[in-house]
């Protein structure tokens, strides 16, 4: 069996449609002919180690919703449909189909590096591709170094707790460290940008070197 590092996901079983075994697929493919032309697909549900053979009988596209209404073999009842509700679809590795220039498989471009043209600033990671009318990135922001005020901030915050001799003033300084605490969570939360994949704005894609140049015009990248 071909190793799980040698698949290709194509789409995402993301819910059930009507009574006869049909599946909604979220799709992670360019290629419409991955969910409508009959054949063999591979399926993987979130519990498995690898994925297995499975049949696609029909498809078809649903309009603006990036997804596709499809057919499995086998499937033919909704509560086996919505027990495959997360699972992937794939393809081996070896069928990647042929690219015009300036296209790219999603899966190529998902951890390349996207910095800045003009001065090399590094603005994060790709971690996603969404379609939306066109093709767009999204970014994680790569975080900012620790700042060591604010670490040296919440020691002496907590010193300080410790110190209270009553236990009713404790517990009132402990719950105001916990407030603390989830405030700079909320601002050390990973911070995504969504960048259209254009060639005004992306001019350079490099797979070989893992990178991605842009040219954001203002306001694209402010956080």
């Amino acid at each position: 069996m071909t190793a799980a590092q040698d698949w290709l996901i194509i789409g995402r079983i993301v819910g059930a449609h009507g009574l006869n075994g049909h599946v909604k697929v979220y799709a992670e493919s360019d290629f419409p002919e991955r969910f409508t032309e009959p054949g063999d697909r591979w399926i993987k549900k979130p519990a498995d180690s690898q994925p297995g053979l499975i049949k696609l009988v029909s498809g078809r596209y649903l309009e603006g919703k990036n997804q596709y209404l499809v057919k499995l073999a086998g499937v033919d009842y909704r509560d086996q449909a919505e027990d495959l509700r997360q699972a992937e679809l794939m393809v081996p590795e070896s069928d990647r189909l042929s690219l015009a220039p300036g296209e790219f498989h999603v899966s190529d471009l998902i951890g390349l590096t996207v910095v800045v043209k003009t001065d090399q600033t590094t603005i994060g990671t790709v971690t996603d591709v969404f379609t939306t009318g066109h093709d767009m990135l999204e970014v994680t922001v790569a975080a900012p170094p620790e700042n060591s005020e604010e670490t040296a901030e919440a020691d002496s915050a907590l010193a300080a707790e410790k110190a209270i001799p009553h236990d009713s003033m404790r517990a009132k300084a402990a719950q105001k460290l916990k407030r603390q605490a989830k405030r700079k969570a909320k601002k050390k939360a990973p911070k995504t940008l969504l960048i259209p994949f254009v060639e005004e704005i992306v001019p350079v894609v490099d797979i070989a070197t893992g990178r991605i140049e842009i040219t954001p015009p203002p306001g694209l990248i402010d956080l």
